[in-house]
């Protein structure tokens, strides 16, 4: 396959997939899986012959063979629109596994010639390699061969044959060492036995008794037949997630149709806040999904490390959004989702045929956890390395492993040793040094442009920056500087507050705090009233914060107030600044139930405040509010926190010997791979903010799962400690001090602040989703 940029192969792939959705709904509507269903073949001839003229049945073919050559992006962007509109035909069995075994092996005349014949429509062929469930490629073969000069006779069984009716298909089998031929199906001593999938279609057992074919027949043995196998499995898992994708997709919009056309008690049934919620949910599944596919064809491709653990994490979790959407849909359509004459049926069907098919969500769970390199980022045991760490660089030119190892090595030699794995929030006192260490690195700002200071770094290594940090348990910093109101001022502030202000920040001589949330103006943050009444050159405020994090450490605070009351609550509020050393200013820590005082009261009794410290424009505050609860979510939608909670259960987990229960790593992998696929989804939102646009309302969906994903894993850790998990003393693991329950309440706040992820579902329901009041 010709070499493509990353840019250039998503354009590929989306004019495969709109040339293959015109195709579908021209060729192929649906009714034809009714009529086709339970019957054999199962497919029509003449429609395979188009498809193979339409270049499907040669996508992974080379042109030198008379394919297409163009790989598994565009493989993926036809199956997902398959997934959409499904199609009797056996793409994936024939056009992606079967090929795929042959691309695999060894060439010659006859896997060149089968090829040519796939490419062209001529020839239907699969792969039997099978013979009991949940094997892998070269477990438990038992079907044999017995070889002279001229023949090789074949004896045993294979189950899962696909597709159940073809010309033929490649048959794995032991003898003196793994082989594989081509025999086709009209073999003499070859016994097919079709049996009906639950979606209508056909696999088939194949019986050998004696069955003979030519020697020459023969396409390669050994090692390269396991390898052929596993290349090919791991190909179709991928392909099978793209329909899966497509069926979740599907049964997602045909339900968000129904809940805003269906009218119940005089309003559409979508106007009800409990099926909200459960279609926003339903949602962040469908675009965890698309994250992860996308992240895949991101990375390199087959010479990647790990690729079939990667492979099978994708067939994973589209496989888990499928089967959620589509059982979701019956419930939704009510009584006539669980009817035939409804299509949802269909999907749902399909989505458990693939999902059975080279192994379920938690078979492809546990090859993704096997076939990792390790189950969490950063061992933090490597060794020191001797080169000098530039003061700056383009990070962003540096490879992966150089800039992680780079990263490392900055922490061994900078970090403080006492202040790993803090059980709690630290103060500014606790972290003034390491924050003015990343200063003078000029690594404080890892995300903000690097023509104010920042680092500039790209979503894959602001990602990679941040596991770092969290696999050394390096403690958070006083940061509403960094993540927020930096960001702020970089977009909204006048030239004179950005020289001021930014340099500052970085500099570590302001320590920021935010001033939202109000008695009864939480989540409903548009309701506050504290007041700001311009007065000559400085607004007078009087009023009331709370929630404020870190507010008695802070220098500077930055905050809502109402500076007009005879407009639309949203209309009347304005963004100020303000020095926390301005008379009639008064804070009160509040403890929290883990004991620390992380929260504050912040009073402000007639605090004259310069009119020069307004940003934007005065009445227009709500803008940048919006703007910066959308810094914030991102913030809060970062993975660190949730890896964080992932590392201290690995630790828990290894002390406690619980990797040698299968059912506490299926629930390990399980979180590992929601980890893992929080960091996809994350990756897209970091790079709208990269590239200087506005974030979309649907970033609320990385807030939910990002710190339900962390509170989950922290209630896993208090578990998997035991006993020791209802002990205020610390755990001391190497030198690493954990406190379950300290971590468990520090998870509980995360889903409130920022707005509760409740009220984060009404904003998706309402913006995103479209759903009715």
């Amino acid at each position: 396959m010709q070499h493509t940029t990353y840019e250039e192969m998503q354009q590929l792939q989306q004019a495969f997939g709109d040339s293959a959705r015109d195709f579908l709904t021209t060729v192929s509507p649906i009714s034809r899986i009714r009529d086709l269903r339970d019957t054999e073949p199962g497919y029509d001839r003449e429609v395979w012959q188009k498809i193979a003229e339409a270049g499907w049945t040669g996508i992974l073919i080379p042109e030198s063979l008379g394919g297409l050559g163009l790989g598994l992006g565009p493989a993926t962007a036809i199956a997902m629109e398959v997934g959409s509109h499904p199609l009797p035909e056996p793409y994936i069995a024939s056009a992606i596994q079967a090929v795929s075994v042959l691309l695999a092996l060894p060439v010659s005349a006859l896997r060149d010639q089968l090829l040519r014949d796939i490419a062209a429509g001529r020839l239907i062929a699969g792969l039997a390699w099978q013979e009991q469930p949940n094997t892998g490629a070269d477990d438990g073969w038992r079907a044999t061969a017995t070889t002279d000069a001229d023949t090789a006779t074949i004896s045993g069984t294979k189950r899962w044959a696909y597709p159940g009716k073809a010309d033929g298909w490649l048959i794995t089998c032991t003898g003196d060492d793994h082989a594989v031929y081509w025999m086709p199906a009209t073999t003499e001593g070859a016994v097919g036995t079709a049996t009906f999938r639950v979606d209508g279609s056909l696999a088939t057992t194949l019986h050998f008794q004696n069955a003979t074919v030519p020697a020459a027949n023969f396409l390669g043995q050994g090692k390269d037949v396991v390898l052929a196998i596993e290349t090919a499995n791991n190909n179709t898992r991928v392909v099978q997630a793209a329909e899966l994708l497509g069926i979740a997709r599907h049964a997602f919009n045909a339900t968000l149709d129904y809940l805003k056309t269906r009218v119940q008690f005089g309003k559409p049934i979508g106007a009800n806040q409990a099926l909200q919620h459960r279609m926003v949910d339903a949602y962040l599944q469908v675009e965890l999904a698309t994250a992860v596919l996308k992240e895949f064809f991101a990375q390199v491709q087959d010479d990647y490390p790990g690729f079939g653990a990667r492979c099978a994490r994708v067939k994973a979790r589209c496989a888990h959004a499928a089967l959620h959407m589509t059982r979701l849909a019956i419930q939704l359509h009510g009584a006539i989702g669980y009817t035939d004459e409804l299509d949802i049926g269909l999907y749902l069907k399909r989505a458990l045929h693939l999902t059975s098919w080279l192994g379920g969500v938690r078979e492809n769970r546990r090859l993704a956890f096997e076939g990792s390199a390790t189950a969490a980022a950063g061992s933090g045991q490597e060794q020191d390395s001797d080169f000098t760490i530039p003061a700056d660089n383009d990070w962003n030119a540096m490879s992966e492993s150089g800039f992680r190892a780079m990263t490392r090595q900055f922490l061994r030699l900078n970090y403080p040793a006492e202040l790993r794995n803090p059980p709690q929030r630290l103060h500014w006192p606790d972290l003034k040094d390491w924050y003015l260490a990343l200063s003078r690195q000029g690594w404080i700002a890892p995300a903000w442009p690097r023509e104010h200071g920042g680092m500039g770094l790209e979503p894959d290594k602001l990602i990679a920056f941040i596991e770092e940090m969290e696999a050394y348990g390096v403690a958070r910093t006083p940061d509403q500087g960094i993540i927020n109101i930096g960001p702020v001022l970089i977009k909204f502030g006048t030239d004179e507050q950005r020289k001021k202000y930014l340099p500052r920040i970085l500099a570590g001589d302001h320590v920021w705090c935010q001033g939202y949330s109000e008695p009864n103006a939480g989540s409903d943050l548009a309701s506050l009233r504290t007041e700001a009444i311009l007065d000559g050159d400085h607004f007078v405020v009087t009023g009331q914060k709370i929630w404020t994090t870190l507010a008695q450490d802070a220098t500077h605070i930055f905050m809502l107030v109402r500076t007009d009351k005879d407009v639309k609550k949203q209309a009347g509020i304005s963004f100020l600044l303000a020095d926390m050393k301005t008379p009639g200013i008064t804070v009160r820590p509040i403890r929290n139930i883990g004991g620390e005082e992380e929260f504050c009261e912040v009073f402000f009794d007639k605090v004259r405040v310069p009119k020069e410290n307004l940003v934007g424009q005065l009445n227009e505050g709500w803008t940048i509010a919006k703007a910066l609860l959308d810094f914030e979510r991102i913030f809060v939608g970062s993975p660190n926190q949730a890896r964080y909670a992932l590392n201290q259960l690995r630790l828990v987990a290894e002390q406690c010997a619980l990797f040698d229960d299968q059912a506490f790593v299926d629930s390990y992998t399980a979180s590992m791979l929601d980890v893992a696929d929080l960091q996809a989804l994350y990756a897209g939102y970091a790079d709208i903010v990269k590239r200087g646009e506005s974030l979309p309302p649907s970033v609320s969906l990385l807030k939910i799962w990002a710190t339900e994903t962390y509170s989950r894993i922290a209630m896993e850790v208090v578990e998997a400690a035991q006993e020791q998990g209802g002990d205020a003393a610390a755990i001391v693991i190497g030198d690493t001090k954990i406190t379950p329950c300290s971590r468990l309440y520090n998870s509980a706040i995360t889903t409130i602040y920022g707005g509760t992820n409740e009220i984060q579902r009404n904003i998706l329901a309402k913006l995103v989703l479209g759903l009715p009041s």
